[in-house]
Parts: C-alpha cells; sequence; structure tokens
C-alpha cells in the first residue's frame, strides 16, 4: 500500500496545509465513508458540514470554504478540490497492467500489417492485412484491428475492443473492453423477397469511422460506420460506457456523453456538448456548439448554441422546468374546473 507524509502530499498539490503537519496519507475516500489514513475531499460549502463526523485524518478543500480541521486532523486548501483530487487519484493509483513487449505468440499478425516501434499486442489478438499499429500502441488482448484499419501511437485498446476495417483511430485515444469502432450502420429498406414475400433490405455501409485524438470510448459502446464518407469524433471528446453513435454521426471536439445514450444516424453535434445520461437524439438534427443535453433528455429537434435543454420531448431547460412544476398541480386543477363548469 502506498503511503504519503501529509507535507509531501500538500506541496505535490500545490495547497496549503492547515492542521496536523505530522499525518500519513495511505488511501483516498469520499466523504461519507472516509476513515483513519484516509484523504477525503469537500469541493462545495453545502458539504462543509459534513466534515465533524467524517472519520477521515484530512481532505481537499476548495478555498474560500470556511472550515476548521479539528483535533489531529488536517485541511489541504487548493483552488479547486475536485481537480485536486484527480492529481491525489493518480498519484496513489495502483501499478497499471502490463503487456509484453513486442507480439503474443498467440496473437495473428498479418504479413502484410505494420506494426510501430515499441508496440505491445497480447495474447489472442487478430490485426489484419494492411492495418497499421502506431508506435507505443498497447493490445491488451482479444483485440481485433481488421484490413486496412489504423490505430494511432500510444493508443491503448483494452480486451475485445474491436476497430473494423478501414477505421481510423487518432493517437492517444483508449477504447474500453468490448467497444466496437466500425459496425455497420443500421440501414434497412422495405423491399421484396425472392418469393414476393415482404422483407427488409440491408444497405450497404460503405464508410468508415474516424476518431481524432484523445477520443476515449467506454465498455460495449459501438460507434457505426458511414453509408457515405465518414462517422467522425473529434479531438478529445470522451464516450462513456453503453452508448450507440449512429452512421454518419459527425461529433466535434471536447464533447461528453454520458452512458446509454442514443444517438440516430446523421445527427451533427458541436464542439464542447455535454449529453447526460439515457439522452436520446433523433436522426438529422443538429446540436449546437457548447450545448448541453440533461439526463433522459429526448431531443427532436435543432438545439442552438449555448443553451441548456431538458425533458422528453425536450426543450429549454427553464420552460421545461415551468412546466413540470405545473404537472403535480394538474389533478386539483382539473377537479376545480370541473366544480365550475357544473356551476355553470
Amino acid at each position: 500500500m502506498k503511503s504519503l507524509a501529509i507535507t509531501e502530499l500538500a506541496h505535490r498539490l500545490n495547497g496549503e496545509l492547515v492542521g496536523n503537519d505530522q499525518l500519513v496519507i495511505d488511501s483516498l475516500e469520499e466523504l461519507s465513508a472516509a476513515g483513519a489514513g484516509q484523504l477525503t475531499f469537500i469541493g462545495a460549502a453545502a458539504y462543509a458540514d459534513k466534515w465533524p463526523a467524517c472519520g477521515a485524518s484530512a481532505a481537499l478543500v476548495t478555498r474560500g470554504i470556511e472550515l476548521e480541521p479539528g483535533a489531529e486532523r488536517a485541511l489541504i486548501f487548493v483552488d479547486n478540490a475536485d481537480l485536486a483530487m484527480g492529481a491525489a487519484l493518480e498519484i496513489f493509483a495502483p501499478p497499471p497492467v502490463e503487456v509484453e513487449p513486442g507480439v503474443h505468440p498467440t496473437a495473428i499478425v498479418h504479413e502484410s500489417a505494420t506494426l510501430g516501434a515499441e508496440v505491445r499486442v497480447g495474447p489472442f489478438c487478430l490485426i489484419g492485412p494492411g492495418a497499421v499499429v502506431g508506435d507505443g500502441a498497447v493490445l491488451h488482448g482479444h483485440n481485433a484491428v481488421l484490413d486496412a484499419a489504423e490505430v494511432g501511437a500510444d493508443c491503448v485498446l483494452w480486451p475485445g475492443a474491436t476497430v473494423r476495417e478501414r477505421c481510423v483511430v487518432g493517437d492517444g485515444c483508449i477504447l474500453h473492453c468490448n467497444c466496437v469502432i466500425g459496425a455497420d450502420g443500421f440501414g434497412y429498406r422495405p423491399a421484396q423477397g425472392p418469393d414476393g414475400a415482404p422483407m427488409l433490405q440491408k444497405i450497404p455501409q460503405n464508410g468508415i469511422v474516424r476518431l481524432g485524438r484523445g477520443v476515449e470510448v467506454g465498455a460495449n459502446s459501438a460507434i457505426d460506420r458511414a453509408k457515405f464518407s465518414e462517422t467522425v469524433v473529434g479531438d478529445g471528446t470522451k464516450i462513456d460506457n453503453l452508448v450507440q453513435i449512429g452512421h454518419n454521426v459527425r461529433i466535434g471536439r471536447m464533447c461528453a456523453i454520458s452512458g446509454s445514450t442514443g444517438i440516430a444516424g446523421s445527427v451533427v453535434i458541436g464542439d464542447g456538448v455535454t449529453i447526460g445520461g439515457m439522452a436520446a437524439l433523433k436522426d438529422h438534427i443538429t446540436i449546437g456548439d457548447g450545448a448541453t443535453l440533461t439526463g433522459c433528455s429526448q431531443v427532436m429537434t435543432d438545439v442552438p448554441p449555448g443553451e441548456i435543454w431538458a425533458g422528453s420531448p425536450a426543450r429549454e431547460y427553464h420552460k421545461a422546468g415551468r412546466e413540470y412544476a405545473v404537472i403535480p398541480k394538474l389533478p386539483d386543477m382539473y377537479k376545480a374546473f370541473r366544480k365550475q363548469q357544473r356551476r355553470t
């Protein structure tokens, strides 16, 4: 178990130490569960009153929050406790999972594939004809990089992640377990089969997926290849687990898309968009730069840049809030309405 003197920790986090400077911190924990020897964090004044009953030895506290450490405990005041806790998590992180240098003997690498310098390929990987894996990339195992696909430098593919044929993954991307980049888009048209019976005719999906630099795709998420051209995810965008992104979607830079979201085909999402969990976006709409879609939003129309939308169907946040505030009053309003009708 890693441990660190509180003074050293405060120095590394650029914080101001107040209280017991002899403490040793051995781990991190949230405010409600922390105990002796642990560091927690208080990022907002609303949580300050929970500190006296907390069992933690120390806490990171955002500057401006008035708080005393108490007997034998310590506080580290920082500009932003949430960000400082992120840095502390890096300090206390367990050793990373390592893949042995080179290519595992159970992996299958086609003779026409190209592997960069210091690539690590784990067990039972498949790298197809003409595929390219960039310098320093790590494939943990059971990964498939199919024909003519490209995986950029310093990418990490966790077990089961698949990059389908001709798709392109930019430098520094992280693909978590069992995500799929480049499955066929969901394209079908009603038709008649050879026997005259109705059927759904599959439409070829001839395009690719292109991920920019530093994209992260969560476990069991799927990004469909385009029917034409490319499905695109911009630099620095982060995609949570169990997210479905349809064909020909174009997502901008530095977006955050939470789990269980579904994005239908040909949606255009601008830069810096935030999408809450379980949101659903109708096809062929545009989400403007910097917009926010709250969790469970059902988005049926274009969203202007910078606006916050909520609800089902989604609309501007304050409008949705006013409408939802009326809903609990509807039964009494209806009773009053019926009573008035009887009088007249």
